[in-house]
């Protein structure tokens, strides 16, 4: 009787452990220090992924991690192979996905999951890419694979092993973005108990497409004959009933994905008037919300104008040729430099500028972006188009 009784007391115990743990995953991001910003020690060179607070490298190939500091060859945003925001914070991690006749091996990102994967279950897998401008070589199946147990070898050697969480083209494309980051995003349907994460490229050699990266006009250092990607932004997410993977949406994909990012340089030299004026911020298609860069530009000009309270700005808001072509069909992106530049002034007016010291100046896409080259991309022009621009009156 008695034993009947625990019996049934660990049975409805067992049930709320697990109610607990199930309602404990929902909206949470299990990757802990998916962004890479909390660090056990200080990063000092190349292959210190350890460094960042609970992630790893599952082979005798390190990983790196970027953090801004005086290192230069591990500084955010400008470091040995090239120069790119954080997409989240100020930290991120590089591994190489790809290299001709694997010369220089492969490095894989590996953290422990905050709970394991529940069997059944559906769950939102998303990180961002850009490739190093310092890569000779742009590959495709960049993913995600799911384990009870984590690799672990001290050999260099390639994973070959179940990619389980690709982008919907991700096996196909090769990805060449190096001006901006690049959404891996897709549904994972957990087979249970899964504990690790690793991010990397899973595949045979003969089973990865690459292609050639052009080498920037202004690199200065060497290229290396792999296909290098910084990473940053990892989350796993337990998706509920119907709820959906938010990837990228369709209706901006059909016509870019691509939002651009320029580190800016400040120096001791410039005046208040030309730090202000430095800043920009871009924006994805048909959109106005701000990015972490773009966010940081309009933080920086806010402190500006509070601490020199005389100074008056124009906001200057700019759209890209197919936005204006696509809004007369479809009113959701009609007079987007418009909007661009009453996104930016109720922000500023939010952080404590009067609304008197900015002036309204959208200028649509009459006026391009004096970085873009006949040689560049369409997609890459379109994207430097959509922007704010400030100058101080």
């Amino acid at each position: 009787m008695n034993y009947a009784i625990s019996k049934g007391v660990f049975g409805i115990a067992l049930a709320i452990s697990f109610s607990m743990s199930f309602m404990a995953q929902e909206g949470e991001n299990l990757v802990p220090n998916g962004s890479f910003e909390s660090t056990d020690g200080k990063a000092k060179k190349l292959s210190m992924i350890e460094s960042a607070t609970g992630w790893t490298s599952p082979t005798g190939a390190r990983a790196d991690l970027y953090v801004p500091g005086k290192v230069a060859e591990i500084n955010v945003p400008e470091n040995m192979y090239g120069k790119e925001e954080a997409r989240e914070g100020t930290n991120y991690a590089g591994i190489v996905a790809f290299s001709y006749g694997n010369k220089i091996p492969r490095t894989y990102l590996t953290a422990k999951l905050a709970a394991p994967l529940k069997k059944g279950m559906k769950y939102c897998v998303k990180f961002y890419v850009s490739l190093a401008e310092a890569s000779k070589y742009a590959s495709n199946n960049v993913g995600v694979n799911f384990a009870k147990k984590p690799f672990a070898t001290e050999d260099k050697a390639t994973i070959k092993d179940v990619a389980h969480v690709l982008s919907s083209e991700n096996d196909t494309k090769r990805i060449n973005q190096t001006y901006a980051w690049y959404q891996v995003c897709n549904v994972y349907e957990a087979e249970g108990g899964e504990k690790f994460i690793t991010i990397g490229n899973f595949f045979a050699d003969d089973q990865t497409k690459s292609e050639n990266n052009k080498k920037p006009k202004d690199m200065k250092n060497d290229q290396i004959i792999a296909a290098y990607y910084y990473l940053d932004d990892v989350s796993v997410v337990l998706l509920n009933d119907g709820e959906k993977c938010d990837c990228m949406k369709e209706e901006v994909s059909e016509y870019s994905s691509t939002v651009y990012q320029k580190a800016i340089i400040l120096n001791d030299k410039m005046t208040v008037n030309q730090k202000i004026e430095s800043q920009v911020t871009f924006f994805a298609f048909g959109k106005t919300n701000f990015t972490p860069a773009g966010k940081e530009a309009l933080d920086f000009i806010a402190e500006q104008l509070k601490a020199n309270p005389s100074l008056k700005l124009d906001v200057m808001g700019h759209s890209d040729a197919a936005e204006d072509k696509v809004g007369v069909e479809k009113p959701q992106f009609a007079n987007m430099a418009e909007k661009r530049t009453n996104a930016v002034i109720q922000y500023l007016t939010e952080k404590g500028i009067e609304e008197s010291r900015l002036n309204s100046a959208s200028q649509g896409s009459t006026v391009a972006n004096e970085e873009n080259s006949d040689t560049d991309e369409e997609d890459l022009k379109m994207a430097r188009n959509r922007r704010v621009t400030f100058r101080v009156l």
